[in-house]
């Protein structure tokens, strides 16, 4: 791996395609690159994340989710690979769980901000549904034409669940240090139905 990484500037993606880890190339607009790039963007999402104060046990969750996130950019770069496993989703399962249990129930809708950290959670929450989209679009019967019948079940699993955590860690962060939320609820206007 050492010796790949030294060349940084290759020059062989000039041309507009990029080159994945079985020896093909593909249009960097392909779909499998675009899913790609979504999952990169939201691992490094989640570095900025952990720049910010939180307690340990989050961000060790957190630092798993990014090495989790790895695995998943290995597949989506090897058709036909399979890395990511059951016991990865088992885990931000346990983890929605346990953290979920403290907060209090949601009777109204919350405005994605709050501080600092719990906003840039509600950014990878955001992020990790337009990466969730985007490995969709892979399956076969994504769209007409497209698709490259993925075996994609724990990846769409994982997503999906990621995309949850965010919320309820988003929620977390906001009560971080506090017993006080610091959550902004929606106020909505509730209009009277017309009479029929």
């Amino acid at each position: 791996m050492g010796h790949r990484l030294t060349a940084i500037a290759t020059r062989t993606g000039d041309a507009g395609t990029t080159g994945l880890g079985d020896g093909s190339r593909r249009s960097k607009a392909d779909a499998r690159i675009h899913a790609l790039g979504e999952v990169d963007e939201l691992n490094s999402h989640i570095g900025l994340l952990l720049t910010e104060a939180m307690p340990e046990p989050l961000r060790e969750v957190l630092l798993q989710v990014q090495h989790d996130l790895f695995d998943l950019g290995g597949e989506l770069a090897v058709p036909g690979m399979s890395l990511l496993q059951e016991a990865q989703v088992q885990r931000l399962d346990a983890a929605l769980k346990q953290y979920n249990a403290v907060l209090p129930p949601l009777k109204e809708f919350i405005l994605p901000g709050g501080t600092r950290a719990a906003s840039l959670a509600h950014v990878c929450r955001t992020v990790a549904r337009r990466a969730e989209r985007a490995v969709v679009a892979l399956l076969p019967d994504a769209a007409p034409g497209q698709g490259e019948g993925m075996a994609l079940a724990f990846p769409l699993q994982y997503l999906n669940r990621l995309s949850d955590l965010f919320f309820v860690l988003a929620r977390t962060l906001n009560r971080a240090g506090s017993e006080a939320s610091t959550e902004v609820y929606w106020k909505h206007e509730r209009k009277a139905k017309p009479k029929a």
